[in-house]
């Protein structure tokens, strides 16, 4: 009797040749950039909203976290992380794995082959999952829910999942040279852009510049800072892909960068008082700041990026959002737009192959043309699919529903 043949492996696949040690430290990983979304930037965001609107925004990072997981194991994995034609691979993989077809116990992608290929999709799932969640703080309190689902739906497989491959899947910017170790481009300028748009294309919320729009509850903020910091662990010096000298060097990069307290600084002088948003924004803007550099830079590198990225999203989120005066409710293109940008630059400023030899051939033109074109794809990408989400389910509520509060004219709940 002969043995039957194993199956051929995809073209993205490489055999598993598993490293014990990574596979436990991707693992945990993973579970911390869950807890990213769930609960940390619902609580985040959800502390920064009116008292009306706290429900409806945490059902926000809630309703992504389903619409990106089922969509992912459908297509978004394979067109992020597979295999096109010679004609498209730079820009979007192909389908071979669609509901993760031929992925099996034994395989790895070619990129990580010392994890088995069910760990590094989980892994990956959790960065397509905080991503569209993060957009939710532009329109907070304005977007009706059922739009949010069609919205989180299409921008995953439009316009994540393209640039996810540009950048980390084999695509043209990747292949190029373009640093982003973590998710600086294709988590947060590409979320932060994707924000503006929709500020822009939603228009302000009713009683914007008039009415009294203070956070309902900075606790919960506090909390989800707290979850979001030590999930971002997890974020940066996972990304590492082991459990190794890179990924020490990340996770002690993630806890200096953030410390370098220049919004802090900023605000203290501008409004004579430091205040608690102001320092929980300056974590979070240092932290994003950072993020492509992670693995790329030495401690000295990380504090200078994080002593610069918090003032350049202060800058975002106070000045410039006032001076323009659009509707950008928790800042997510002054932060993490903002901060995205600045951060991808800047690594190719510090940079270094004492680090990480990938760092090689780094330089600036690289770090900003990259950017530029997620820039282009995310403004154009979500630009239209709002324009299908306005003409089937429509975008806003009513006026009488935004005025009561989406907790209760969305979900039918409210906070007692």
């Amino acid at each position: 009797m002969t043995l039957a043949a194993a199956p051929a492996l995809l073209v993205h696949q490489a055999p598993l040749v598993i490293d014990g040690a990574a596979t436990a430290w991707i693992l945990v990983s993973m579970a911390f950039v869950l807890m990213m979304t769930l609960p940390g930037l619902a609580l985040f965001y959800g502390g920064m909203v009116r008292r009306k609107n706290i429900i409806a925004t945490i059902a926000s990072s809630t309703a992504a976290l389903m619409v990106v997981t089922i969509l992912w194991f459908i297509a978004g994995y394979s067109l992020s992380f597979g295999t096109s034609g010679p004609a498209t691979n730079g820009f979007i993989g192909g389908l071979q794995a669609v509901f993760l077809d031929g992925v099996r116990i034994n395989t790895a992608h070619s990129l990580a082959p010392a994890l088995p290929e069910y760990l590094w999709i989980a892994y990956q799932l959790t960065f397509a999952i905080i991503t569209p969640a993060l957009i939710a703080g532009a329109f907070a309190e304005r977007m009706k829910f059922s739009a949010s689902l069609l919205f989180f739906g299409l921008w995953h497989l439009i316009v994540y999942a393209p640039i996810c491959h540009q950048v980390w899947g084999g695509g043209y910017l990747g292949s190029w040279g373009v640093l982003d170790f973590a998710g600086g481009a294709v988590v947060h300028v590409n979320a932060g852009v994707a924000g503006l748009v929709c500020a822009l294309v939603l228009g302000p919320r009713y009683g914007f510049g008039r009415d009294n729009m203070a956070p309902a509850n900075l606790a919960y903020t506090a909390i989800g800072t707290g979850l979001l910091f030590v999930g971002w662990l997890g974020f940066n010096s996972g990304s590492a892909w082991a459990a190794d000298g890179n990924a020490a060097v990340a996770a002690l990069n993630t806890l200096i960068a953030p410390a370098a307290l220049g919004w802090m600084v900023i605000e203290w002088i501008e409004k004579k008082r430091p205040t608690l948003l102001g320092l929980l924004s300056g974590i979070v803007g240092g932290l994003v700041a950072f993020t492509p550099a992670a693995g790329f830079v030495d401690p000295k590198g990380a504090f200078l990026i994080g002593l610069i990225g918090g003032p350049a999203c202060y800058a975002g989120a106070v000045w410039l959002k006032h001076a323009l005066k659009y509707d950008d409710s928790l800042d997510a293109f002054g932060i993490h737009g903002v901060g995205g940008i600045v951060g991808a630059i800047l690594t190719g400023v510090f940079a270094t192959t004492a680090i990480n030899g990938a760092a090689e051939g780094a330089d600036l033109v690289k770090q900003i043309v990259g950017p530029a074109a997620v820039i282009a794809w995310s403004a154009v990408g979500t630009f239209a699919v709002l324009m299908v989400c306005k003409f089937t389910t429509g975008l806003r509520p009513t006026k009488d529903g935004e005025v009561e509060g989406l907790d209760y004219s969305e979900h039918g709940e409210s906070i007692h």
